[in-house]
């Protein structure tokens, strides 16, 4: 049994991504004053008395306004009423009644589906009496809250748990993978989930930075479990121009510590850039299992070396994760995109992977024997035997008789060794250096 689904819904700037926060315990939808801010439908699990469900934020609906934004914003806000179970229709205590509010009440009412009017910015007690011009909108009586100053948010959660259908489950499935997909704005991350996840979950549009909050989006196979967490494009910081976007970037980095595995976009035309080694860069120094995604591979003119030399040129630009896998695929035509899931499951075993330590002691003692420690002024490097301590990433501890006499460029040579015997391809490797007490 699936989880109830409870959809925020409402016209614009009346305080949804902000009851959407406060609900979850944690900003997670942008908050600004500016209408339109929120524009995908953004996700998260709620739990209250020992019930869950999961929570839905839409952008603002509005009929009047007429573009591509507006029209992709006003189609994510009907999915999500579609697959809501309970719809919380959120109105502006402070601004009464509007005729927009009236299009969307009528709306939500051919639904026949459980409509729980909130009446938000209720900031005090002399404010109640205002609510109730909102009986006008035929949806009952309306629950008083005030999001911003968290008033009435207890039995608004009491109602909404009232209402959830008794069948849907209420539990919460932790075995899944966290993907992170991240990116250049523009390079195709919202496409490319879109196609596997096979609906429109994402907008999509050729305007460079629609997607502004990272949204989870659940995923099923037959073997596996996933949450998708599509992110904000990130661009460097001279072209951070607005605040919202410098939000979004930040969310995007945030979205990566959540994540186990992360894929980097590239635009295939466009090519790795500075700023995605930046990103990537980001991704290995929290130890996520890395795939590389060229995407866009239709658009390019290709030969028999056309793939062996645009990875070398992958792997001189972001050289520090020269163990990520690289596919070449298409999200338009959905060309190779079938390898993503299976490349990912491979690469979260292999940043989970543990190893012996026997085994390991071996390995190290013939990779020494193949070539001689470092020395200094007489004094050679013993390493006299190793660990694996944790994994996510797989991490290393070698006892040594003097941290000092370790170049780097043998602790290099070591890794090489763990991953020529081990795999670990698409994870990086930790290894940490410690010296060996010594008796007294």
């Amino acid at each position: 049994m699936s989880l109830a689904h409870v959809a925020i819904v409402g016209r614009p700037n009346v305080g949804k991504s902000t009851l959407f926060n406060r609900l979850a315990g944690e900003n997670i939808s942008i908050v600004d004053d500016q209408p339109g801010i929120t524009r995908d439908r953004v996700y998260t699990e709620i739990e209250w008395l020992n019930n869950y469900f999961m929570l839905i934020d839409t952008g603002g609906l509005d009929f009047i306004k007429q573009d591509e934004i507006v029209s992709n914003i006003k189609r994510q806000a009907e999915i999500a009423i579609h697959e809501a179970d309970v719809i919380l229709f959120i109105v502006d205590g402070k601004s009464g009644v509007t005729s927009l509010d009236q299009e969307i009440a009528l709306m939500l009412r051919k639904t026949k589906k459980p409509v729980i009017l909130v009446c938000n910015k209720v900031d005090n007690i002399e404010m109640v009496s205002s609510i109730y011009e909102f009986y006008n909108l035929g949806l009952g009586e309306p629950i008083a809250i005030s999001a911003a100053h968290g008033l009435g948010i207890g039995d608004l959660l009491d109602e909404i748990i009232k209402d959830i259908p008794r069948e849907l489950d209420s539990s919460i499935d932790q075995d899944c993978i966290k993907i992170a997909v991240v990116g250049k704005p523009n390079a195709g991350k919202s496409s490319l989930i879109n196609h596997i996840l096979g609906e429109e979950r994402l907008i999509v549009t050729d305007m460079p930075g629609t997607t502004r909050d990272a949204i989870d989006t659940r995923f099923e196979t037959d073997d596996r479990k996933y949450i998708f967490i599509d992110t904000a494009g990130i661009r460097r910081k001279s072209r951070v121009l607005e605040d919202l976007e410098r939000y979004s970037v930040v969310r995007s980095f945030r979205s990566i510590r959540r994540a186990d595995v992360v894929l980097l976009v590239i635009d295939a035309v466009e090519g790795p850039t500075e700023q995605d080694a930046k990103i990537i860069g980001y991704a290995h120094e929290q130890g996520k299992a890395i795939i590389i995604i060229i995407n866009k591979w239709d658009l390019i003119e290709k030969d028999d070396k056309t793939v062996y030399n645009y990875k070398e040129r992958v792997y001189n630009t972001l050289s520090f994760v020269y163990y990520a896998p690289v596919l070449f695929i298409s999200a338009k035509t959905g060309k190779r995109t079938g390898r993503i899931l299976e490349n990912v499951d491979f690469v979260f075993k292999q940043n989970s992977l543990r190893v012996s330590t026997g085994v390991l002691n071996e390995i190290i003692s013939e990779a020494v024997a193949l070539a001689e420690p470092p020395s200094d002024k007489g004094k050679k490097l013993k390493i006299f035997y190793s660990t694996q301590v944790s994994i996510r990433p797989p991490t290393f501890a070698l006892f040594v008789n003097s941290k000092d006499l370790m170049h780097f460029s043998y602790m290099r040579y070591i890794e090489n060794q763990i991953r020529n015997s081990f795999g670990f391809e698409g994870t990086p490797i930790r290894i940490l250096i410690r010296e060996k007490k010594k008796d007294r």
